[in-house]
């Protein structure tokens, strides 16, 4: 099945684009939450960007302490005051090219990733939506070249 929604190929404007999920980074975080709470846990990591991003609003740092926020009213560690959940954000402020080079440095291996909001059904990415175009720039500002597989490179 595939979805019917035409991904923007030629950069995005100040809207929020098509290829925003609703409530992605709400759920992923409410989980983890849950999970944290369970564990006795009280640090939480995210991996949100609001540098080269495509405008979504749950990348935000406002969004982020606005959750923050929320763990420790509607959590029982944090209405009984036995715990203080925290919202961690190790690349909210970098580039993608800070971010690429921070994988390189802990092994990430790329050729098994891709970006792409618009992969074909070979698994490709496409090379011209936006999440492709960043990946592309940040592997660029870093000095390396993407091992991704593209149809094209935009």
């Amino acid at each position: 099945m595939t979805a019917d929604i035409a991904v923007p190929k030629e950069g995005v404007g100040s809207d929020i684009p098509v290829t925003y999920v609703p409530a992605r980074n709400t759920i992923f975080l409410s989980f983890a939450l849950g999970w944290a709470e369970v564990l006795g846990a009280f640090d939480i990591f995210i991996g949100v960007n609001a540098l080269d991003y495509s405008g979504y609003p749950d990348c935000r740092p406002e969004y982020v302490a606005a959750f923050e926020t929320l763990a420790n009213l509607a959590t029982r560690a944090g209405v009984e005051g036995t715990g203080h959940f925290k919202v961690h954000t190790p690349l909210i402020h970098l580039t993608k090219g800070e971010i690429i080079a921070k994988g390189l440095a802990l092994g990430v291996d790329y050729s098994r990733t891709h970006s792409c909001y618009d992969p074909p059904a070979e698994g490709l990415a496409c090379g011209l939506c936006d999440s492709c175009r960043l990946r592309l720039k940040g592997f660029a500002e870093a000095g390396v070249q993407d091992p991704a597989k593209y149809v094209t490179r935009g």
